[in-house]
């Protein structure tokens, strides 16, 4: 199974399932249904709209303009929902940079100008070998625009790394835990997570004795208390540096 690293902001690599042929056809059908029933749709308006009824080529006009956005659907779909086509959103995955940066508007709009080589010329065959014979299974597109196609499903729950859910309100309380490394944090966490599971009130104090020797503080919080915000402030301020 292919897979790609992300590095996050806090240094934890997350692996992340390389998407091949089958599912990102299957977003490709599903784009296509809702593309085909808006061409319905609008054709038919237009059809049996008394307004646009003046002559051939006024109807063409007005058609041709309602029909640009199913023109620009795929393109306008990536740079909205940062990397996905409704087709996309249902199936769970998403387009993203291969070194794991940002991805901008200008990495789509090359993805989307090289759909012409990859799905239309040639009957989709250039796309469809460039996905199979790929490393990172990509097509000319993705290959052009530093981009691959991955899984968006969630595997990672946040215990499992040294994430925090914390708020944008968050007050820290310990400045010195900025002397941890993400290294720390990770032992920390995994000692903090077993020994509250197990309930083994020892190994938590002797944990918090350890944390606050290192960082010469003192605190009057509890044991899981302090563990629990040494963890959150680290988060905080490496969110934040």
């Amino acid at each position: 199974m292919s897979k790609l690293a992300i590095n996050t902001a806090q240094n934890v690599n997350l692996d992340y399932k390389l998407i091949g042929l089958g599912e990102r056809v299957v977003a490709f059908l599903i784009d296509g249904l809702i593309l085909t029933a808006y061409i319905t749709i609008v054709e038919n308006l237009v059809a049996v709209s008394e307004i646009f009824d003046v002559d051939d080529w006024t109807r063409v006009g007005f058609l041709s303009l309602f029909l640009l956005p199913a023109f620009f659907y795929s393109l306008l779909c990536h740079i909205i929902f940062g990397g996905q086509t409704v087709g996309k959103i249902i199936m769970k995955i998403k387009v993203v940079r291969f070194d794991g940066t940002p991805t901008q508007w200008y990495n789509f709009l090359v993805r989307w100008m090289l759909r012409i080589i990859d799905i239309w010329m040639f009957f989709a065959s250039i796309g469809v070998l460039s996905i199979l014979l790929s490393d990172k299974k990509q097509r000319v597109g993705d290959a052009a625009a530093g981009t691959i196609v991955i899984s968006v499903k969630k595997k990672h729950k946040i215990t499992s790394t040294i994430l925090e859910d914390i708020t944008d309100d968050y007050n820290p309380k310990f400045t010195t835990v900025t002397q941890l490394s993400d290294k720390d944090v990770r032992i920390i966490k995994e000692a903090f997570l077993i020994a509250k599971k197990n309930n083994d009130f020892k190994t938590l104090t002797v944990l918090k004795n350890k944390i606050c020797e290192v960082l010469n503080i003192e605190s009057e919080l509890y044991d899981k208390e302090f563990i629990d915000t040494i963890l959150k402030d680290y988060n905080y301020y490496t969110q934040n540096m």
